[in-house]
């Protein structure tokens, strides 16, 4: 018997489901404290939790014979997902199934600001009749700002144009094609700012989205405009906002999401013109039951069959050729991660080339892993299972290829991101077969380690560049680890990848691209 632990509430008909099936001994306990769940789990093949259950690197090492943890829901916040690869424990979880419910939480908030129902329902309570003091707005030929065009971001914009709002989004990753099809107007995200009514947020929360709504940002908003986020708190600069409304600059904000959750005093809380739910984007019944199904469906068959449905940690192949693919996945992540920091407009086409010993491994598994490192930065539960369905959503058509041998390399993986009319083009091989090491940039042939934090410079190959950007580096207290150039015989531009402490602010890296010499400065963390 496989012991299934399931640590949080779920669905009653989840539970009903693996207890049905063959071999599954199910145990169900709810609020455990760290030290119980570690003696729980000892002996579980399989855990469930939703949100309210952390499963920790102690949890994870206390679990002798875990083999995947399911997450009823979308969000592993709350799982040490690294530690559990490390484990060789699989984790899964449901994307889908609260887009809808979130969606219309997004389209309730926006219809309670229009017509201040949750102050007009205060007021009545408090013996109040104060018609004239909630006269609201209409919905019809208002602008709606939506900023990603994912799953949810599209159910709200029908949603919208089933009311005659006029629907604007930006969405980086998607290209004007999609946007054609569907009919949807697309711009800049500055231009969508200052165009919209009202602007809600549908993207994930990384570290190009943090502080997305910025203060500058919220001042550009027409006066009156209204902010809905049913995304991730740290999207929105609460300061700047609280701020704003307070000063009647904008019209009003709902909130279901915080920078810090619960949000105890938060200011916001105290203005008039503020919406706030607490965190009640997938609390539906519809929500939960689909939830609950779904992953007890998907643990049910990992363990019965080993099918990784929706994994976020595993790709679907053998444990033999896992171990040998392995190396090859995080060389193509990275190179994947590397080509989103490159490129600023949404790509219409990728290609994946494997080289070697590289293309004696699963195509499928290296080019999807490429895709997830590609599509990371807007797209946060992309996995394994699904990278392949949002590039698809994104307009991203796929080209994969196995080559021959590589001249100087036993293996390599090129990955080649078609954007406009331009084509931004990465190399990498593995050093002893397991380090990965970027090895080309474009035309320039470079070696360079591709780990941890790097900036990336295109610039004109002349006395003092290298210095200058030192430097600055230096003045900011950042360490240098490691710098390679990458030149073109006959050019008088060069490359460099410059391994850096830790992440640059955005002051420093505009003071970088500031540089005469510089004609391009990015960076990444891999």
């Amino acid at each position: 018997m496989r012991k299934v632990l399931v640590a949080d509430k779920i669905a009653a008909s989840g539970i009903e489901f693996l207890r049905g099936q063959p071999g599954l001994q199910v145990e169900c306990h709810n609020g455990l404290a760290e030290p119980e769940l570690c003696r729980l789990i000892a002996d579980a093949h399989a855990v469930i939790v939703r949100s309210a259950t952390t499963i920790t690197r102690a949890a994870l090492d206390a679990a002798r014979a875990l083999q995947v943890i399911g997450r009823a829901g979308i969000g592993v916040d709350n799982i040490d997902v690294g530690r559990a690869t490390e484990r060789g424990i699989v984790v899964l979880n449901t994307p889908d199934a609260n887009a809808t419910t979130t969606a219309e939480l997004t389209l309730a908030h926006i219809l309670s600001l229009s017509r201040s129902l949750p102050q007009a329902d205060r007021s009545l309570r408090a013996g109040e009749w104060k018609r004239s003091q909630f006269t609201g707005a209409e919905l019809a030929s208002k602008t709606l700002g939506i900023v990603g065009y994912g799953t949810i971001g599209r159910i709200v914009a029908g949603m919208a144009r089933a009311l005659r709002m006029r629907v604007i989004v930006h969405d980086p990753f998607v290209t004007p094609q999609v946007f054609e099809a569907d009919g949807i107007e697309c711009m800049d995200l500055d231009a969508l700012i200052a165009a919209a009514d009202y602007l809600t947020l549908h993207c994930p929360m990384n570290n190009k989205t943090r502080g997305l709504l910025n203060g500058e940002r919220l001042r550009s908003m027409k006066r009156g405009a209204r902010i809905i986020n049913c995304a991730r708190g740290g999207l929105v600069d609460e300061q700047a906002l609280h701020e704003l409304l307070a000063s009647g600059h904008l019209g009003g904000a709902a909130l279901d999401v915080f920078e810090q959750e619960p949000p105890g005093d938060s200011p916001l809380l105290k203005l008039d013109n503020v919406v706030a739910t607490p965190h009640l984007g997938a609390s539906t019944h519809e929500a939960q039951e689909a939830a609950g199904r779904e992953i007890a469906r998907q643990v049910a068959a990992y363990l019965q069959d080993g099918e990784p449905i929706n994994a976020i940690n595993l790709p679907a192949v053998s444990a033999e050729e896992r171990v040998k693919l392995r190396p090859y996945l995080t060389l193509a992540l990275r190179l994947g991660k590397l080509v989103a920091a490159m490129v600023s407009a949404p790509i219409s086409q990728v290609e994946v080339s494997l080289y070697g010993d590289a293309a004696s491994r699963d195509l499928r598994s290296i080019t999807t892993e490429a895709l997830i490192g590609l599509l990371s930065g807007n797209v946060a539960d992309a996995n394994r299972v699904n990278a392949r369905h949002f590039a698809a959503q994104h307009g991203i058509a796929i080209v994969e290829a196995r080559c021959g041998e590589h001249a100087d390399y036993h293996a390599s993986i090129v990955v080649q991101a078609r954007h406009g009319d331009e084509t931004t083009v990465v190399e990498g091989t593995l050093l002893e077969r397991k380090h990965p090491r970027l090895i080309r940039v474009g035309d320039y042939e470079i070696e360079a380690v591709l780990e941890g934090n790097l900036l990336l410079t295109r610039h004109r190959d002349q006395p003092g560049m290298i210095a200058a950007i030192s430097t600055l580096l230096a003045a900011e207290k950042i360490n240098i680890s490691r710098m390679q150039l990458g030149i073109v015989s006959g050019s008088d531009l060069a490359v460099a990848v410059i391994g850096i402490s830790t992440p640059l602010q955005q002051a420093l890296l505009d003071a970088i691209a500031r540089i005469p010499a510089v004609t391009r400065v990015t960076q990444v963390s891999l």
